[in-house]
């Protein structure tokens, strides 16, 4: 009997089982609240109904677009000269892997951006291509300087023209961020602005050590 009534009971867990309702699919017009995030330092906002409507950048590029992606490989081609230096000149260990690490991100950065401006049909800048104007760039002679420098002075050069040299690359990516279109440098702008945030924050203190 007790087995029977074991049988009897599974039977209708079964039943109940297949006959219970799946949870409802989301919709497409729900009304959860759409956050926007906020650049370095800034808080994330809440999007009203027209502003979330046409948040989403497009997959079309605009002017901005290409003249950042053009500008910014040429600015970091300049962070990875400065990098390649600090092996050989460096007394800072924490100094020579910060380098590393500044080189191993932004070389496939520049391959990708040199990838998309292909896929534009843009002209890719050439190596030593000139940059008058961009923010942070530094010049022959403080290059010449740095690759004359060794040790400590090495790296507290280093240290002032690479905070220097991230600072421009945040603002040129503040720029495109307001007036780009296309969502792929949109992503890119947004990475390299909160990557070269944090390392400022660890080259500040490296300065206060030496």
């Amino acid at each position: 009997m007790r087995a029977a009534l074991i049988v009897i009971m599974g039977t209708v867990v079964a039943l109940s089982g297949c006959t219970s309702s799946p949870p409802p699919a989301p919709r497409a017009d729900s009304t959860a609240p759409v956050l926007a995030p906020g650049r370095p330092g800034e808080q994330a906002r809440t999007l009203s109904p027209s502003e979330a409507a046409t948040a989403v950048p497009s997959a079309t590029a605009n002017a901005s677009d290409i003249k950042y992606v053009q500008d910014m490989i040429v600015h970091h081609r300049q962070a990875l000269d400065m990098s390649l230096l600090a092996p050989t000149r460096a007394e800072s260990t924490q100094l020579k892997n910060l380098a590393g690490r500044i080189k191993d991100a932004q070389g496939p950065e520049i391959q990708f951006m040199t990838t998309w401006l292909r896929e534009q049909q843009q002209t890719v800048p050439e190596h030593h291509a000139a940059h008058d104007g961009m923010p942070g760039m530094a010049t022959p002679a403080q290059m010449e300087a740095l690759k004359a420098a060794k040790g400590k002075d090495f790296d507290r050069m280093f240290l002032e023209l690479m905070i220097n040299h991230h600072l421009g690359a945040i603002k040129m990516s503040e720029q495109v961020l307001t007036s780009g279109s296309h969502i792929r440098v949109e992503e890119l702008a947004s990475d390299v602005s909160v990557t070269q945030a944090a390392e400022i924050r660890r080259m500040q203190q490296m300065q206060s050590a030496l």
